[in-house]
């Protein structure tokens, strides 16, 4: 499961919910759960996520991880990037070939969070496979 501590907990449900279309949970009301392929995204206001690990709620500039979700072809990664700036996003890397072969961009959500969207023709996550379901 992914818990990222956003600003503005409301704010942050409906970009998830309305702008990505990421299916929602019945959860009580200071925390919000997603179902994505293969595990959970929690929402959980920033301040009490820091307080619960006993860290300082401040932060600034590159966190040191990304959050990666990986679609099944180029369109529908420019898609996913549209859709995710139509909803508030920023988007910091216009989707582009990259040196490995694949397609991939970067978006910012409402609260900095950074996530890559990308296309793998080399590997089976993000990709149909014969026989295997996304």
């Amino acid at each position: 499961m992914i818990t990222l501590g956003v600003r503005d907990l409301a704010r942050a449900v409906r970009f998830y919910e309305e702008g990505l279309g990421f299916p929602r949970m019945e959860s009580p009301p200071e925390v919000a759960f997603f179902t994505l392929n293969g595990t959970w995204l929690g929402l959980y206001g920033r301040e009490a996520l820091a307080e619960d690990a006993r860290v300082s709620s401040e932060g600034s500039g590159f966190e040191s991880f990304v959050l990666a979700h990986n679609v099944h072809s180029e369109a529908e990664l420019d898609e996913v990037i549209a859709q995710a700036a139509r909803a508030g996003a920023t988007v910091v890397k216009q989707p582009e070939k990259v040196f490995w072969g694949g397609y991939s961009g970067y978006f910012k959500d409402l609260d900095g969070h950074l996530w890559e969207v990308a296309y793998n023709p080399h590997f089976w996550v993000g990709r149909r496979r014969e026989g295997v379901s996304p």
